[in-house]
């Protein structure tokens, strides 16, 4: 037995006075993870054969009815695809090539702004740079586009100065520290991941998105060829997300140019020199993306059938990678879960519910689509409302699972970390209670937005926030399957906890449910 298997298979034992750990089942789980995982082989068809997987786009639809008929294969009944309106057609970029011309050839790196048009062809044409009016009011930045509109005509214009990125002495850490981890999750009084926040604009002043759909159709209206943004990350990762109008009338071609190449023609054109830049971009745009889906699938319960425990991940990504951190490996350690239960024959008391979401790029809106429509609020609920035990959540990218943090009171914190202490020795340290009902980050919010029980599973970063969430190097070679291999048991374990527990999970009661959120939010992104 290798060191890894012992690792995965060494079960500490644990007594509970209050909380049944079915220690039999755990330690099946955790041999047929060890023996028999299929994880990397599903994030493999998800990532090198499906990504990158756009909502509305067909490599989404395809990835889609391709874990419909895996999960069909693997012995889950009612595997299907969810329709719900997404709204815009589907976008997808075919292929993509763009040059530094003059004074110097090179070949430069970018990636596509999704929900663009295409150039029609290789066009070339000089580079210009112009700089807005930093946080403006809307009056400022029209007057400011008015008085330079005669400058983009026919131009390759460059939005903004070139970010200055300095050297980082002090690289964060790929693991959570145990006493990071610890006071993560701690019962008590737990402190909150450091994730970037939004921070909406001063009152008067309009917000980047705005600024941005501004830009974009004073660019189209007065003749522009090109739109070109600075990545402004090292090592030449790229972030490109879409068109906010979802419209590609209302832009001209749009690219995201790795910081390198933006300085480098920045610098040229200080010089004085003309930089001449061609690009040659083919975008697809597809009608029938306006309608999206969600793939859902059960293994049925016995004596608690209509009491469901659900699981899930996004299963769409954004196009510059192929989505592998996020988060084709969500969604394969999640497969990789109901797998397992499947494979050893276990029989839920609950029916286990998996749920893999589009529309999580642009707001949550799969989750939230079905949410509202299985489910309803807290304050309109629907049927389906008070037999939902809980809905397990994973989205942070390819780290091992360290704990738990649940929308309700301390009792749904002290369940989950009874059926996740067995898994101490694989570093999982607990579970936390939440009360915010305010969506947005990941898809168990949509659940808390709703009053239900969302669970989130909390990961360590690895390279996650620093080089894969949303950028050009989001590819399978980012994952580890060790940890992802930990994952999927400790997941398998918890959803087998709390199917088969004779209780519900506990909820807020109604003196106690915070109050709903005001509105929805637009999205994380």
């Amino acid at each position: 037995m290798t060191r890894k298997i012992a690792a995965i298979l060494f079960t500490p034992l644990f007594v509970f006075a209050e909380e049944h750990v079915d220690a039999d089942a755990n330690w099946k789980i955790r041999r047929e993870e060890v023996e028999n995982s299929r994880v990397m082989r599903t994030l493999h068809m998800l990532t090198d054969r499906y990504g990158p997987r756009l909502t509305g786009s067909p490599n989404y639809e395809a990835a889609g009815r391709w874990v419909v008929s895996t999960l069909t294969e693997w012995g889950l009944k009612n595997a299907r695809l969810e329709p719900w309106d997404f709204g815009h057609p589907g976008w997808l970029n075919d292929r993509a090539a763009g040059y530094l011309v003059s004074p110097v050839k090179d070949t430069l790196t970018f990636e596509v702004v999704a929900w663009t048009p295409s150039t029609n062809g290789l066009i070339q044409g000089s580079a210009i740079e112009v700089q807005p009016p930093e946080s403006p009011g809307k009056d400022d930045l029209a007057a400011w586009l008015e008085s330079h509109k005669e400058q983009v005509r026919g131009k390759m214009v460059m939005i903004g100065k070139a970010a200055v990125l300095r050297v980082s002495f002090d690289p964060p850490h790929k693991r959570l520290e145990e006493a990071e981890a610890r006071a993560r999750f701690d019962p008590v009084n737990p402190t909150r991941p450091n994730f970037p926040q939004r921070t909406p604009p001063p009152p008067g002043k309009l917000s980047a998105n705005q600024i941005n759909e501004m830009i974009d159709g004073w660019l189209a209206a007065n003749g522009a060829m090109m739109r070109i943004n600075d990545a402004g990350r090292e090592f030449g990762q790229i972030r490109a997300f879409n068109n906010r109008t979802f419209d590609g009338a209302k832009a001209v071609p749009t690219v995201v140019l790795r910081n390198e190449d933006y300085g480098r023609i920045e610098r040229l054109l200080a010089d004085g020199d003309d930089a001449r830049l061609a690009f040659d971009i083919a975008n697809q745009f597809y009608p029938e993306g306006k309608t999206s889906y969600n793939v859902v699938a059960e293994i049925p319960g016995s004596d608690k059938a209509e009491e469901v425990v659900m699981l899930g991940a996004h299963l769409d990504s954004w196009h510059s990678a192929t989505g592998a951190t996020d988060n084709a490996i969500g969604s394969s350690m999640m497969m990789e879960a109901v797998r397992i239960i499947q494979t050893l024959g276990l029989k839920p008391r609950r029916t286990i519910r998996i749920a893999l979401w589009s529309g999580e790029e642009q707001g949550l809106l799969g989750s939230a689509a079905y949410v509202k429509q299985h489910f309803g609020t807290f304050e309109e609920p629907k049927p389906e409302y008070s037999k939902l035990v809980g809905y397990l959540n994973i989205d942070s990218g390819t780290g091992r699972v360290r704990g738990a943090n649940v929308f309700g009171p301390a009792e749904a914190a002290g369940v989950l970390r009874a059926a996740l202490a067995p898994f101490e020795d694989l570093g999982v340290v607990g579970a936390s209670a939440g009360n915010s009902r305010n969506p947005g980050g990941t898809d168990s919010t949509s659940f808390n937005a709703a009053g239900l029980p969302g669970i989130s599973l909390g990961q360590d970063p690895i390279e996650y926030q620093t080089n894969t969430w949303h950028t050009n190097l989001d590819t399978y070679e980012r994952v580890i399957p060790d940890d992802a291999m930990k994952s999927a048991t400790v997941i398998a374990a918890a959803v087998w906890h709390l199917a088969n527990r004779d209780g519900l999970l506990p909820r807020f009661d109604a003196a106690h449910m915070p109050k709903p959120p005001k509105a929805p939010e637009e999205g994380r992104r």
